[in-house]
């Protein structure tokens, strides 16, 4: 399939995976390519970013609050230690209060729990990029642009459509947008 998509989204989905692996995630999620829809460079950048800023979107609110969204390792870890009666939080908070914000991960756990080489999709970003095809093919187009990878985002389950909705970014109001870029192939 990858080989449908535009060098933007192509570039799109590489980004994912540094995102994700600098927030040292199992999996990429939507939201990681969700950011990496902004970073995509086409001409001189992704259609994508482009329409998520007609929607008043911007990268900069989105990473912040990507940052604060539960992990799902980390809230099963959370919860493992809570029924020992530890409180993962409290202890975050009290080793960077002792030694300094990012305190445990500067500990050998904390090093080896930084990725290298290939990291999965989820399940929702696997869905997203399914849907992202069948959203190119709808429209007739020849490739998988970043415009469909978004689309795909909005159609599937995910932080991503949880953000894109809570700013008022709906899947039918960006296949018109989509739709009125009049292109007959994907752009970007």
């Amino acid at each position: 399939m990858f080989e449908r998509f535009t060098q933007a989204a192509r570039r799109a989905v590489v980004l994912a995976q540094e995102d994700a692996r600098e927030r040292r995630q199992a999996q990429i999620r939507t939201e990681n390519l969700l950011l990496g829809l902004y970073d995509a460079p086409a001409t001189p950048e992704s259609t994508a970013a482009e329409l998520l800023r007609r929607a008043g979107v911007e990268r900069a609110d989105l990473a912040g609050e990507i940052t604060r969204l539960p992990r799902a390792e980390r809230t099963l870890d959370a919860e493992k230690l809570a029924l020992l009666g530890i409180d993962l939080d409290e202890v975050r908070r009290q080793a960077e209060e002792t030694f300094g914000p990012g305190a445990l991960d500067r500990t050998r756990a904390g090093k080896q729990r930084r990725m290298f080489g290939h990291i999965p999709f989820d399940d929702a970003s696997k869905k997203a990029l399914e849907l992202s095809l069948r959203e190119a093919l709808r429209l007739k187009h020849k490739e998988i642009g970043s415009e469909h990878v978004l689309l795909g985002l909005l159609h599937a389950e995910g932080g991503a459509r949880e953000l894109l909705a809570a700013r008022g970014v709906t899947l039918d109001d960006m296949r018109t947008a989509v739709e009125e870029l009049g292109r007959g192939e994907a752009s970007g």
